[in-house]
C-alpha cells in the first residue's frame, strides 16, 4: 500500500512540474488544444494558422468578452460571481461558468466534456495562466486554439474560411458572428447564419456596446 501511495505522489509530483512547465512554455510559443492533438493523433485533419493578437480585430476580441465573459477584465481567471451563482442555483449543472481563462485552460490542458473533475481542475489553472500570462495573451491563446469547425481552430482560420480574409479586417457584424458560433461551432455558421445565430449575433453586439471600455485590458494598445 505505502509503495503505492508513493508512486502517486511521484506521479503527481511530476505532472505538477510538466504542467509548470507547459504554462511557462506556452506563456511565448504557440500552444495547442488537446482537441487538436487529438485529431493529430488520429491522423485527422486540422486547419489553424496562429496569428499574434495584433493581427487579430479588436471587434473580435470585443465581441468574443462580450458574448462568452464580461468580467473578464476585472477577475483574476475565475467570476467568482458567477461560480456562487451557478453553485447556489439547483440547475447550477445545467448552467455555465467558464470564464474564457478557464475555457483557455481546458482547451490547451484538459479535456472536452463536462464534470466536476474538470471544473475542479479548471479553476487552479485558470488563476495559474491568468497570473502568469496576463489578459492579452490569455485571449490571444484563446481566439488561436477556439474551435470554430469541424477541424478548423482560431481566428485566423475561421475568418479565411466563413469570410476570405483575415482576421484583422474583421467587421463589427461579423465578429459578433463569430463570437454567436462559439457555443456550437459544429453546427453554426457565421457565412450563412440561421435566425438562431442572428438573434444571438446581435445579442453580442449589444452587449459589445454595453461593455464599454470594459473590454480593453485585452485590446492591443
Amino acid at each position: 500500500m505505502g509503495r503505492i501511495l508513493g508512486l502517486c505522489f511521484k506521479f503527481a509530483f511530476w505532472l505538477l512540474l510538466i504542467l509548470i512547465a507547459a504554462i511557462v512554455l506556452y506563456r511565448f510559443v504557440p500552444a495547442p488544444s488537446t482537441l487538436m492533438l487529438g485529431r493529430w493523433l488520429t491522423l485527422r485533419s486540422v486547419e489553424r494558422e496562429w496569428v499574434p493578437l495584433a493581427q487579430i480585430s479588436p471587434n473580435l476580441i470585443r465581441a468574443v468578452i462580450a458574448s462568452e465573459d464580461q468580467r473578464f477584465c476585472s477577475h483574476r481567471g475565475v467570476d467568482w460571481i458567477e461560480l456562487n451563482a451557478v453553485m447556489e442555483d439547483e440547475d447550477g449543472p445545467s448552467r455555465g461558468a467558464s470564464t474564457l481563462t478557464m475555457q483557455t485552460a481546458k482547451n490547451v490542458f484538459l479535456w472536452p466534456g463536462r464534470s466536476y473533475i474538470r471544473k475542479g481542475l479548471e479553476i487552479p489553472l485558470a488563476m495559474a495562466i491568468d497570473f502568469a500570462w496576463g489578459k492579452p495573451r490569455v485571449i490571444e491563446v484563446y481566439l488561436n486554439v477556439a474551435e470554430w469547425g469541424e477541424g478548423l481552430f482560431g481566428a485566423e482560420a475561421a475568418a479565411q474560411r466563413y469570410f476570405g480574409k483575415p482576421a484583422a479586417r474583421l467587421t463589427t457584424a461579423e465578429a459578433a458572428r463569430l463570437a454567436a458560433a462559439l457555443p456550437n461551432p459544429l453546427l453554426r455558421d457565421p457565412a450563412k447564419p440561421n435566425r438562431a445565430l442572428q438573434s444571438a449575433a446581435a445579442r453580442t453586439q449589444r452587449r459589445v456596446g454595453q461593455l464599454g471600455t470594459l473590454g480593453d485590458c485585452a485590446v492591443p494598445g
